[in-house]
């Protein structure tokens, strides 16, 4: 049986791309991983007696939408961060952000826009599960550069009206998975009274929205609703992995009209994977408190600052006002990152593993990501190790 072609032309995935760029070559000193955004921040103190006061509802199949102490939680977070009234039906409980991006698409984009075949919008460089869902759904991935002139944002609106036309969904990532950029209050409005325009839905990654310098950024919910934007028009995507530093609990939700979450919970009660119970009743309690959340946000702030000190000089860097990582400018990332990890032992990741190539070129390759998870004089060393490497 001749296999499916959907996938044929997908380039080898980040992580084992890098393992064939750098495995094979011995570190220059002991090495510090900056690759993965993986956080190592502390989670909630109180989360191990939680989970385990919990421990009988493993017996238990799971509520399939989101139990509705969870989906409580979720609302008054919602509320007290962004001054939106959200509703259970109009909220899902999602196993990971990655799975709720991939199934929001299956369940929302259809088969044609206005008789063609739709598109589906990507920034450019973006988290790569979009691209998988696009494909996934039969549209046409459409890959729209974010670079330094157009503020590390995508421009859709500087898309050809056709393209417009045919759009079902626009990923959008902020503060954007790796620059850090943050798409303020105006450019929502912008993008959300060009969806209405072109009737497509914007999907809006908000997974990093609580690892902020000084402002929080706007949300894309609180801005589609003050502006009295269909209800359907935007669906966000929140997480404990990033804001709670519980990257393996696996545990986020989507919201959006009840329209929208009405399709996604169809297709999750035939094809989905629902959190474990214990999952849910503790990422309630997690979702309830914003003391870590203040203290993980402090410890980054200070490793920013050090990135400040040690890479001020650096011509093209950008202090990012959000996220945890470091975009940083080289000459070509792949280049950059072999040698600095057979100079210096410090692991980065080239950003042209985040981007693809289009006929303007592969808006990632000139720049490498650098996470700053790790702790403090941890990224204190690989930053200096990697400044004396490449910019001196």
């Amino acid at each position: 049986m001749k296999p499916p072609m959907r996938f044929a032309d997908l380039p080898v995935a980040t992580w084992p791309r890098l393992r064939g760029l750098l495995d094979a070559v011995q570190p220059g000193d002991t090495p510090i991983n900056m690759t993965i955004g993986e956080p190592q921040h502390a989670f909630p103190a109180f989360l191990p007696d939680a989970l385990a006061a919990e421990m009988a509802s493993f017996a238990k199949y799971p509520n399939n939408d989101g139990t509705p102490v969870l989906l409580d939680a979720i609302s008054r977070w919602l509320h007290r961060r962004y001054g939106v009234t959200v509703a259970a039906p109009e909220i899902m409980a999602l196993n990971g952000t990655r799975e709720g991006l991939y199934n929001a698409a299956m369940a929302l984009c259809p088969e044609t826009k206005n008789g063609q075949r739709p598109v589906v919008l990507t920034p450019n460089p973006f988290y790569q599960v979009y691209a998988v869902a696009a494909l996934s759904t039969g549209a046409e991935p459409v890959y729209v550069p974010a670079t330094s002139d157009t503020g590390h944002l995508p421009d859709f609106a500087a898309l050809d009206a056709d393209i417009l036309d045919r759009t079902a969904i626009a990923y959008i990532c902020s503060p954007a998975n790796p620059q850090g950029a943050v798409a303020s209050g105006d450019y929502w409005r912008d993008l959300i009274a060009l969806a209405e325009k072109h009737d497509f839905i914007i999907f809006a990654d908000e997974c990093y929205s609580e690892i902020y310098r000084d402002t929080p950024p706007p949300g894309a919910l609180e801005i589609a609703r003050d502006m009295g934007a269909d209800p359907d028009r935007v669906v966000i995507f929140h997480s404990l992995s990033k804001r709670s530093n519980l990257a393996g609990l696996r545990s986020g939700f989507c919201a959006s009209g009840p329209g929208n979450i009405a399709r996604i919970r169809a297709l999750r009660a035939y094809a989905g994977a629902p959190l474990p119970g214990p999952i849910q009743a503790v990422s309630a309690l997690v979702w309830d408190d914003e003391d870590h959340v203040t203290a993980s946000r402090a410890l980054y702030a200070e490793k920013f600052a050090v990135a400040d000190e040690i890479l001020g000089h650096v011509p093209g860097y950008v202090s990012p006002p959000a996220g945890f990582f470091l975009w940083l400018p080289v000459a070509d990332g792949e280049t950059a990152a072999l040698h600095l990890w057979q100079t210096t032992g410090v692991r980065t990741l080239p950003g042209a593993y985040l981007s693809r190539d289009t006929a303007a070129g592969n808006p990632g390759a000139p720049y490498i990501r650098v996470a700053l998870c790790g702790p403090k004089t941890e990224v204190a060393t690989g930053l200096t190790r990697l400044r004396d490497c490449l910019y001196q």
